[in-house]
């Protein structure tokens, strides 16, 4: 009789595991693009979620722990550099983007996935993994302030920022890398090229102080971004050209949430678009901060570069 009882249980569980191993093998497996689902952090979605989850836990966590009784550290050097290799990738994805879709042969409307090995559709596969890429080297943003005790730029609109755009752009890679999704990464990618060079330039001293009175431009950019953004993926709604229309459930709440963090934000640094005064205030503000701490002791060190330039207003992702 216990015999019985065990082979019943040991039976349960592996058909368990059976539906478990077909399962996973459906939707990672089945369902993925074979071209891409071999590249390096694709295949499986648990070295990702990893290395998200460990970003996270650094960020929430460990990293203001361990930095809690030590100094902040001066990065300087560190943040160009790392600036300028962004603003390199940023322009590469932007050209890609275009020259290899969207000013020549893909349509404004609705835009297929090419599955086919050709040259011309496995650039487009490239490129759409070098942005899945990109997005995973921005964690790194957050790392930076968390070593240099820069808390206040981390908030929720930075890392839900930075925890989505991994995903969604890994999701890209492994099922659909290429066709109407990708307007939004190349429109991103030129954001993202005028955003870090703001931030290398911010990194390079108060000297450059006088060059970076465009930084709530960028904000403008960034919501001006999730509107094209919805409209564009709004397109699938009426428009059938095999691109996946269950795709809009993703896309069009979290441009407008998106939107929303963004204009909060917005409000929150310079006040309503168009309100002058205290954009005018505010500028003031960074100025007379900036020439404190960086300036006035003659010291170009890095708390005057960014108390006076960024703490003014949260990080712009």
């Amino acid at each position: 009789m216990t015999v019985g009882i065990e082979n019943t249980s040991g039976e349960k569980m592996a058909v368990s595991n059976n539906s478990f191993a077909n399962t996973y093998n459906r939707l990672f497996v089945e369902l993925a693009d074979p071209r891409t689902n071999d590249w390096f952090l694709i295949k499986s979605p648990i070295p990702g979620l990893t290395i998200i989850g460990l970003y996270l836990y650094f960020t929430l966590k460990w990293g203001p722990r361990y930095m809690a009784d030590k100094k902040p550290y001066q990065l300087q050097k560190t943040l160009v550099v790392y600036n300028f290799i962004q603003v390199l990738v940023s322009c590469w994805l932007f050209y890609e983007g275009l020259d290899a879709g969207w000013l020549r042969t893909y349509s404004w409307k609705c835009q297929p996935v090419d599955f086919s090995s050709t040259p011309e559709a496995l650039r487009v596969a490239r490129g759409v993994y070098i942005y899945f890429l990109a997005k995973m080297s921005e964690l790194l943003d957050t790392v930076f302030f968390v070593i240099r005790k820069k808390e206040r730029q981390i908030t929720f609109l930075h890392l839900y920022h930075h925890t989505v755009m991994p995903m969604i752009s890994w999701g890209a890679t492994k099922y659909y890398p290429g066709g109407h999704g990708t307007l939004i990464g190349v429109i991103n990618s030129f954001v993202h090229i005028i955003m870090y060079t703001y931030y290398m330039l911010a990194a390079m001293g108060p000297q450059y102080q006088k060059f970076l009175f465009w930084k709530k431009y960028i904000t403008t950019l960034q919501m001006l971004q999730f509107c094209i953004a919805f409209i564009h993926s709004s397109q699938l709604l009426f428009y059938d050209c095999g691109y996946p229309r269950w795709s809009v459930v993703f896309t069009l709440p979290n441009s407008i949430f998106f939107y929303y963090l963004f204009y909060d934000f917005y409000y929150k640094a310079y006040g309503k678009p168009g309100d002058k005064k205290k954009v005018k205030k505010d500028e003031e503000v960074i100025n007379k901060h900036t020439k404190s701490n960086g300036i006035a002791n003659g010291v170009k060190s890095e708390n005057g570069i960014v108390n006076g330039i960024l703490n003014a207003g949260k990080k712009i992702d």
